[in-house]
């Protein structure tokens, strides 16, 4: 925003002190002005306007940020726990987990919500998240510190389940919806597709082990059609759970080679594009011991 500033406002000078430099050229032509005294009077006009007008270009770039919002910012913890911050909003954390049975190290988080896809020792550690959060652990709607969230139950309703309940998210941070699919098995059917809405962000299981494998993480991800994909629970280095590896489901997408980052960041779902899905791995961020 302080660049578009910036470059807004000395367009607009430049535009001005040429208009001027050419109407000084027009009036002076009588009294035989050179072409040096017109360079000279454009050059001194925008320095001059440069320094009285600083403090308004920094004020317009302060307002703009504020208007707009800074960034989102997605840190991957492992597993399927992730952090989501942007200023002014609620921070989340999904899926905390107990380290001695998915790997990592022992999580220390902060945030004012926890979200919770099934009860599930490697998805349900809340005790990890500190600040009092707000948790949520099933489907409904909810709205907290201007972040709407959606939850969605992925298994069958009813009593006669026996299976690991799951619940998928959606996000709304106003300026980028983010789903995170917990421990999602089975491919969703259209209708519930459709009930997920238009989705930017998806955070997608990839690795098998209770959840999709490679296969049928494709296939979610073409029927979402979201902007971006950020793989989660697949093995790593660090992981103890039996998960197949990044490679599998890279290979399933007609990927080669990835290059990871340490977070994605993002200001609006705008900035996203619109072209084909991209896929974004993150490095997990290991809590200092």
């Amino acid at each position: 925003a302080l660049v578009c500033s910036i470059i807004s406002f000395l367009l607009c000078w430049l535009i001005i002190d040429f208009l001027t430099a050419v109407y000084y050229r027009v009036s002076y032509i009588y009294f035989e002005a050179t072409l040096f005294r017109i360079v000279t009077l454009f050059v001194r006009q925008c320095v001059l306007r440069l320094t009285a007008f600083t403090p308004v270009i920094i004020l317009s770039a302060l307002c703009r940020i504020a208007a707009y919002g800074g960034f989102m910012e997605i840190i991957w913890y492992g597993h399927s726990c992730f952090r989501l911050t942007e200023r002014g909003l609620a921070s989340v954390v999904t899926d905390p987990f107990d380290h001695a049975l998915a790997g990592y190290n022992p999580l220390k988080l902060k945030a004012e919500i926890v979200t919770v896809s099934c009860n599930d020792l490697a998805h349900n550690n809340i005790s990890a998240v500190k600040g009092d959060p707000y948790a949520i652990t099933g489907p409904g709607e909810y709205e907290i510190g201007k972040v709407f969230i959606t939850g969605i139950q992925t298994t069958p309703h009813g009593k006669d389940f026996k299976g690991t309940r799951n619940t998928i998210y959606i996000m709304d941070f106003g300026s980028v919806t983010v789903a995170h699919l917990g421990q999602l098995k089975d491919v969703p059917t259209q209708s519930m597709v459709e009930e997920l809405g238009t989705i930017n962000i998806a955070l997608v299981p990839v690795g098998e082990g209770g959840s999709l494998n490679s296969a049928k993480a494709a296939e979610v991800i073409s029927m979402l059609e979201p902007n971006i994909v950020i793989p989660m629970h697949y093995e790593t280095q660090y992981s103890k759970l039996a998960l197949d590896p990044l490679a599998k489901f890279l290979k399933e997408m007609g990927l080669t080679e990835l290059e990871t980052m340490e977070s994605f960041k993002v200001t609006s779902a705008s900035a996203l594009g619109e072209e084909e899905t991209k896929v974004i791995a993150l490095d997990p961020k290991l809590i200092t011991l």
